[in-house]
This record gives C-alpha cells, sequence and structure tokens, in this order.
C-alpha cells in the first residue's frame, strides 16, 4: 500500500495525559527459539495515535533494525491520522468543502486509496457501513476529541439529513477527480483509519523484512507470523469494557476488531449515546453492545464489518457478515447473550463460564453476487460522473448545527 506524503506532512502530536502512558516504552526481551538453543528478539515499543495507546511488538530483528521500523510505523499512524481528521484543517477538511460545491477537484493522493476501498466496503455492507454520513456524526457532537454531556439532536434535524440519504455511492471518482451531486454528503473515516493505518504499517514492515509483528491500537488487532513460536493472544473486552471476555490465538496474518457502543460516547439525562450511528434512522444503533470480527488479513475490512455488523443488529447482523465475506464474529446483544459463528466459538477461549452464548452459523446466500470486494485499495468501484442520478437534499450544514 502506497500513500504519497509529499503534499500532506504529518503533524507532530501532542503528548496526552494518559495513565498507562508516562514516556514512550522501549522495551527489548528475549524468548526461547526452541530446540536449537537460540534467542528470538522481540522488540516492543508504544506510541500515541488516534487518541490512544499503539503497542507495536517486531519479532526477529536487531535492535537498531526494529527502532527504524517503529519510527516509519509511527510516522504512518500520524500521516494517516492528520489526513483522515474530520474537524482539524488537513486533506480531509477540504475534501469536505469541495464536496459541498458539487464541482469536480483533485482529491489528495493521501486519501483517495481509502475512499476508494471504502467505497467498495459500503456496497458489501448494504451501506450500513457509512462514511458519508459525516454531517449526522457532528450533528450528534463527535466531531471532537471528547464528546460532551449535550442533549441529543433535534428529530427533525436528524430526520432532514437521513432524508436526504448520503451514501458513498454519491462519489463519483474519475482517474483523481472527485466530485458529488449530493450536499448532504460529508466524509468520516474514522471507523476504518485505525484498520488502515495498520494495514499500512504492515506493508512496510513487510518491505522492510519483518514476518512476524502485532500492532494493537487501543485494543484492535493487526498480526502477522508468530511470537517467537507462540501465538499472538489477543484480549476480546465484555459489553462495558472493563473486564476481559475471552482471548483469541492469532498466528499468521490476521486482524482483530471491535465495535462498540462503550468507546466513545456521552451521557445525557441518564442516557448514553454512542458513536455507531445508523444510517437508516440518524440514531446510535441499537440491541447490540459491541461486536467482534476476526478476520485473515486486512484490519480495514475487519473494521468496516465489525461497525456494519453493529449497525446491523441482530436481524441482519448474519446477512450482512456473508455478504462481507466475515466468517468470525462474536456480537454481545443488549442482554448481554453472546452470539458467534461456529468459526468463531472454535477460535476464541472464554473466560467466563456462566455466560448465555447462542452459536448460529451464516448461510450462504448470492445476495451479493457479483458485488465488488474490498480486500484492497484498488478493487473498488469507479463511479461515473456522467451516470449521476437527481437527488433533492437540503443544505447539509443548516441541519448540522451541533
Amino acid at each position: 500500500m502506497h500513500v504519497d506524503r509529499r503534499a500532506h506532512p504529518a503533524r507532530r502530536l501532542q503528548t496526552l495525559a494518559l495513565p498507562i502512558l508516562l514516556l514512550p516504552i522501549l522495551l527489548l526481551t528475549a524468548l526461547s527459539a526452541g530446540c536449537r538453543g537460540a534467542e528470538t528478539p522481540v522488540y516492543t515499543t508504544q506510541f500515541i495515535a488516534f487518541e490512544s495507546a499503539v503497542d507495536l511488538s517486531i519479532v526477529g530483528m536487531p535492535k537498531q533494525e526494529a527502532m527504524a521500523a517503529t519510527t516509519e510505523v509511527e510516522n504512518d499512524f500520524q500521516f494517516i491520522r492528520h489526513a483522515i481528521h474530520g474537524w482539524k484543517p488537513g486533506p480531509m477538511v477540504r475534501v469536505n468543502e469541495l464536496l459541498a460545491t458539487g464541482d469536480p477537484f483533485a482529491a489528495p493522493p493521501s486519501l483517495l486509496p481509502l475512499i476508494r476501498q471504502s467505497q467498495a466496503l459500503a456496497t458489501q455492507s448494504d451501506n450500513l457501513f457509512n462514511p458519508a454520513i459525516g454531517h449526522l456524526m457532528r450533528l450528534w457532537g463527535f466531531h471532537t476529541d471528547q464528546p460532551e454531556c449535550r442533549p441529543p439532536p433535534k428529530p427533525r434535524d436528524i430526520a432532514r439529513l437521513v432524508k436526504a440519504a448520503p451514501t458513498m455511492a454519491d462519489l463519483y471518482l474519475d482517474g483523481i477527480m472527485l466530485q458529488s451531486d449530493n450536499p448532504a454528503v460529508k466524509l468520516d473515516l474514522d471507523a476504518v483509519a485505525t484498520g488502515f493505518a495498520m494495514d499500512m504499517a504492515v506493508d512496510n514492515l513487510r518491505a522492510r523484512g519483518v514476518r512476524s509483528a502485532m500492532i494493537n491500537a487501543g485494543g484492535d488487532v493487526r498480526a502477522i507470523g508468530d511470537r517467537a513460536g507462540r501465538a499472538w493472544r489477543v484480549p476480546i473486552r465484555e459489553a462495558g469494557g472493563s473486564r476481559v471476555l475471552g482471548i483469541i490465538d492469532v498466528r499468521g496474518d490476521a486482524s482483530v476488531v471491535t465495535s462498540s457502543d462503550y468507546r466513545r460516547n456521552f451521557i445525557y439525562e441518564g442516557n448514553s449515546y454512542h458513536h455507531v450511528i445508523d444510517p437508516r434512522t440518524g440514531y446510535p444503533a441499537e440491541g447490540v453492545h459491541s461486536v467482534t470480527v476476526f478476520n485473515d488479513g486486512s484490519a480495514t475490512l475487519a473494521e468496516a464489518a465489525a461497525n456494519a455488523l453493529m449497525v446491523a443488529g441482530l436481524d441482519r447482523w448474519q446477512e450482512i457478515a456473508e455478504r462481507m465475506g466475515i466468517q468470525h464474529v462474536l456480537l454481545i446483544d443488549d442482554a448481554g447473550t453472546i452470539h458467534m459463528t461456529p468459526e468463531m466459538a472454535a477460535r476464541v477461549e472464554l473466560l467466563d463460564g456462566d455466560s448465555d452464548i447462542a452459536v448460529s452459523p451464516i448461510q450462504p446466500s448470492t445476495s451479493n453476487a457479483g458485488a465488488p470486494t474490498a480486500d484492497s485499495p484498488g478493487s473498488a468501484p469507479v463511479s461515473n460522473p456522467q451516470t449521476k442520478r437527481a437527488k433533492t437534499a437540503a443544505p447539509a450544514e443548516d441541519s448540522a448545527t451541533g
């Protein structure tokens, strides 16, 4: 995965006051490599990106080379964070300003791969993963680092934006030229930004000869290889996020990500409002506390799927998982029941033996026959501006007053 940094240098991230990170941590440990008696170095470091701690472990690389690789990974994360930031000056803010004009413009190279991939993922998810609803996200007050306790938006403002029905299909790409015919479109790629950064970092680590590494960004993981002969151990949080529900062993190339109602939310008059917005209703998704997805490979796909399955709820999660090619799913509903696919049930080690568990296979269907896949940035469809459909939409900024 290649992203051109020349026009968009990463901005230096200010140090955050997190109790888990007072100073950068650099540890170098040695693990037994088995019967040969040799030692395999495991280099571990931590930095801040996407308002969270990111842990990186690199196996089998000399310290100086691992330090250089670590610097590149951190730069990748900071670069992507700057490029996709939805409310601070940068490429994404400028793209949304230009989309509102309805005129074609040259999209920044830093965003094009993720925009293309997000178009394909939105199609696969039946638009339940919908990064075109940035105006709704802003209306709810989630275009800020720390959501404030505030009254929810007025129903009429939500209804106006839902009626305008912005989707990724309203974006038209012709080479690098981008435009939209729907003034309600405002891109918000936060749901997949961390996964995209992890995928890019893994590509760059492989280019440096790294065969085994793990990136843990706020609990979401992308791993390759193993930890000096042992599986990477990835915890899954319970519905409230305070305790570990289970462990997944990861080897090879895989991602484990979670979408939940506890990571980013606010409380007003005793009611909690979270950031996973259902584009069909304009309100936070209901019925599901969290969704964890295990995927072979792409963390971007895993993040989009987790988001879409949480919106899909108990009625459609199996259908949407099948459409997106996801086999390993763990979903916790509002009653605390754990719903899993057989594939996930066989992989996860649950720590609470008293949990209510429902295992349901995903039935193959033909609902997504011929749909584009999104395993790589270059696989997204390219829309033709000559085939744009007419659409009436209220001026989005008049509604997005939150």
